[in-house]
């Protein structure tokens, strides 16, 4: 239980007992009671002073056994003792206005909490320790630099030359070409965080619920020879090369006159389109029935991942694949081999098999890309005016605006109504 505040060491003294008096990060030994004076638990406390700890306040933490009952009367203890629950996000929130981290760092916490995948984890730690920060200082300081430059000329003509207008306009490019890539690892960015959706379609008895379980390597589809055994759209998740992947084994497609089985059909198409891949599996060991020509030719144009299964029974569909299937996989969803081609066709196909670099500052929020997205705007009109040979000190305006824009980024610009909604999507505390 942490505890942060001015009044913190007051409120520990109220239900924490011990022989000797709590000390500057020296854990010391003793028995956390109720309003009643009534033994809790016997545990540890923590205390530690500002501006030295996470939040920049004083802070103390009680370390009390893992029951929810422990646990419960323990901060109803803290309630009657003159402490309130936290808010969403408030102690990074704390963080953040004491200075102890920047809104991008405190996003990534955020970020930390809710990562599902190592990937995912990785990444907000890369921002968690500053590199996005580092990155948009690195934008904010090269545009101020101008401005300065500016200024003065513009107050004093006389003794201050006017900046070289093609030396400013390589530095305004420079600055748009760092700001260029941090967009483009947003897409990437939003991989690693969110995963990528994968539909796993097909006619029935295809092997679309082998598959899964193959890729999950667990039983958890039932496999049957019996067609239209999967009636439900089926949500799991596997990771390739440290990405999620969230995967939806769906119910067979094909014309049916059964009034159930034609649900799943129609949720199976649904989870089609929803999906950023479809990894389509057929029947590649005799030929193709019209059911798999309209799967296909339905998934045609799309991101895909094409597999003619069964390949130990034989080829026959797979050596009469159409043109547009030239590049699908032929295997079996049993041998280890074909699952490493379909995951590596995944990645393919999902982020184009781009190394993802997770150690590199990226943006981690729709937030933070409009943010990057108005500031090359504003960085936009300042390159037209400078093509356009009016005055260098007109694109002044445009500056501050993008380093405001950037600086919304940072939380050197960030309003009320931006903090708001960032600690709103924090857990409780934290």
């Amino acid at each position: 239980m942490r505890c942060s505040g001015p009044d913190a060491r007051a409120i520990a003294a109220r239900v924490f007992s011990s022989r000797e008096p709590l000390r500057d990060r020296v854990v010391a030994y003793g028995e956390i009671v109720d309003a009643e004076g009534v033994v809790i638990d016997r545990g540890l406390a923590l205390a530690m002073d500002a501006p030295r700890t996470v939040t920049g306040e004083d802070v103390v933490e009680l370390h009390v056994h893992g029951s929810p009952v422990v646990a419960r009367e323990t901060l109803r203890a803290l309630l009657n003792a003159g402490a309130r629950t936290a808010g969403p996000g408030e102690f990074t929130r704390r963080a953040f206005l004491n200075g102890k981290l920047d809104l991008s760092a405190a996003e990534a916490v955020a970020d930390v909490i809710d990562a599902e995948s190592r990937a995912a984890a990785r990444a907000a730690q890369a921002n968690l320790a500053g590199g996005l920060r580092a990155a948009v200082d690195a934008a904010r300081t090269a545009l101020a630099a101008i401005l300065e430059e500016l200024a003065g000329a513009i107050d004093y003509p006389d003794e201050v030359p006017e900046p070289p207008r093609e030396r400013v306009r390589a530095a305004v490019d420079d600055v748009d070409a760092q700001l260029a890539a941090l967009i483009g690892d947003w897409e990437r960015g939003r991989f690693v965080r969110e995963g990528v959706s994968l539909a796993i379609v097909g006619p029935p008895n295809a092997g679309k619920s082998s598959l899964l379980n193959a890729l999950l390597g667990e039983e958890r589809a039932i496999v049957s020879e019996i067609a239209g055994t999967t009636r439900d759209v089926i949500e799991e998740a596997f990771a390739v090369d440290g990405v999620r992947v969230r995967v939806l084994d769906t119910a067979g497609l094909r014309a049916s006159d059964d009034a159930i089985e034609r649900i799943g059909i129609d949720r199976a198409r649904r989870a089609l389109g929803g999906a950023a891949v479809a990894l389509v599996v057929v029947d590649g060991s005799r030929a193709l029935d019209g059911d798999a020509h309209d799967v296909l030719l339905q998934t045609r144009g799309r991101d895909r991942v094409v597999l003619f299964n069964k390949r130990d029974l034989g080829t026959a569909g797979y050596a009469a694949r159409d043109a547009a299937e030239r590049d699908a996989l032929s295997g079996s969803v049993f041998d280890p081999a074909t699952l490493d081609a379909v995951r590596a066709a995944i990645a393919h196909a999902g982020w184009q098999g781009e190394s993802i670099d997770l150690a590199r500052p990226h943006l981690a929020s729709a937030r933070q890309a409009d943010a990057v997205a108005r500031g090359r705007e504003a960085l936009a009109h300042a390159r037209s005016t400078l093509s356009a040979g009016d005055p260098v000190d007109l694109i002044a305006p445009e500056l501050f605006g993008a380093v405001a824009a950037l600086g919304e980024i940072t939380g050197a610009a960030a309003t009320e109504a931006v903090l708001d909604g960032v600690f709103a999507r924090f857990c409780i505390g934290k």
